[in-house]
């Protein structure tokens, strides 16, 4: 049985309530009233009718704001459930490899490498994971690649920070993933993880060449390099010797692109 309201609002809040001069809890008991109450809405609308004519104006723009406000997608729903700043998941989020086709791509990249490493050899998983992560780095910022590059370049916000940011991001995803793929190689140990300390080092040298090469490029002749170094020492660089010289050169590499941070604002904002 449907129940009507057994009262009504007075004129004093409908007017009030017009106006936007009510407050919690009474404003929250109007709207639920007017809800119910269809005469109410009725005398609410004779009240919006005598309301200053640019308190309904204002009230329209900032309707039409609402409806026309970018929607966050997963990937900033994300961020900022992680407690990054609005307008910094904003600027990440752009970031190409950061796409759901672009993390699905790598995923199943992943799995088929993964599979092939369990028939054959796992070092198929460990020099190919890095690269993945490689390609990632080299889309995450630049001139044709990101979509909001210039944006970016008058945000205020260093091209280095954001770069830094956005190839930080690309890393955590991807290494989720090289993780979760790893797990297809039980009989590899601990030596599945194996690709985490060259993604690393080869994700750090990218970015220190980037600055004189561009991203791609770097990308590029980082990601040859090291398939040349995984040809010529096989085995020997998922040693313990091996990962221990890994980790000394994106120490030595980060060490230098610390030094070298303000090039990349010279830089960046000069290629277009």
């Amino acid at each position: 049985m449907k129940r009507s309201a057994a009262w009504h609002l007075q004129d004093a809040d409908l007017h009030a309530y017009a106006g936007g001069g009510l407050a919690g809890p009474l404003l929250w008991s109007v709207e639920a009233h007017l809800g119910a109450c269809a005469p109410c809405r009725d005398q609410l609308h004779a009240c919006v009718a005598q309301a200053d004519p640019q308190l309904v104006e204002d009230g329209w723009a900032r309707l039409d704001a609402s409806l026309d406000a970018p929607v966050p997608g997963p990937v900033e729903r994300l961020l900022l459930l992680l407690g990054v700043p609005d307008h910094t998941a904003r600027l990440l989020a752009a970031t190409p490899a950061l796409r759901l086709s672009w993390l699905v791509a790598v995923a199943l990249t992943l799995a088929m490498t993964a599979t092939i490493a369990r028939l054959a050899d796992p070092i198929v998983f460990l020099a190919a994971a890095p690269l993945l992560t490689l390609i990632g780095v080299a889309v995450s910022f630049g001139p044709r690649i990101d979509p909001t590059y210039e944006m970016a370049l008058v945000a205020p916000m260093q091209s280095f920070r954001l770069l830094l940011l956005r190839c930080v991001t690309v890393v955590s995803a991807n290494t989720v993933l090289c993780a979760l793929a790893s797990l297809a190689l039980p009989e590899a140990g601990l030596g599945a993880a194996g690709w985490f300390l060259p993604s690393l080092a080869l994700t750090v040298l990218t970015l220190l060449l980037a600055p004189r090469f561009g991203n791609t490029a770097a990308a590029l002749a980082v990601g040859a390099g090291w398939a040349c170094l995984v040809a010529a020492l096989a085995g020997a660089l998922f040693t313990a010797a091996g990962q221990g010289g890994t980790a000394l050169a994106a120490v030595l590499a980060a060490a230098v692109l610390v030094r070298r941070a303000s090039v990349f604002d010279t830089t960046f904002r000069r290629i277009r």
